[in-house]
């Protein structure tokens, strides 16, 4: 559900803020949603699912990487660059 910061109590917006880790505007809006934990937490899953999930992993990064296109190396840095700054804007390549 979403809710116009407007309409927050004053400790409604103050937790947002909090949690958030900057301020909102009152014109903006938040949703505010509970997940509930993994069933399977990957250190539980005996040798065999661990290697049959690696395993499935591998099949699906293949056909990922045999669908690509070939690129330069300074065309895949910069589109990891890209990557990396759209979800963290902060990032900074190492050089």
């Amino acid at each position: 559900m979403l809710h116009r910061v407007k309409d927050l109590s004053p400790e409604q917006k103050v937790a947002v803020e909090a949690l958030l880790g900057r301020t909102v505007s009152s014109d903006e809006a938040v949703s505010v949603r509970a997940v509930a934990p993994a069933t399977i937490i990957p250190s539980q899953l005996s040798p065999e699912a661990r290697a049959e999930a690696l395993r499935a992993l591998d099949r699906y990064f293949a056909k990922v990487e045999s669908g690509r296109k070939p690129v330069s190396d300074e065309e895949e840095e910069a589109i990891f660059i890209e990557a990396m700054r759209s979800v963290r804007p902060s990032f900074r390549p190492v050089e």
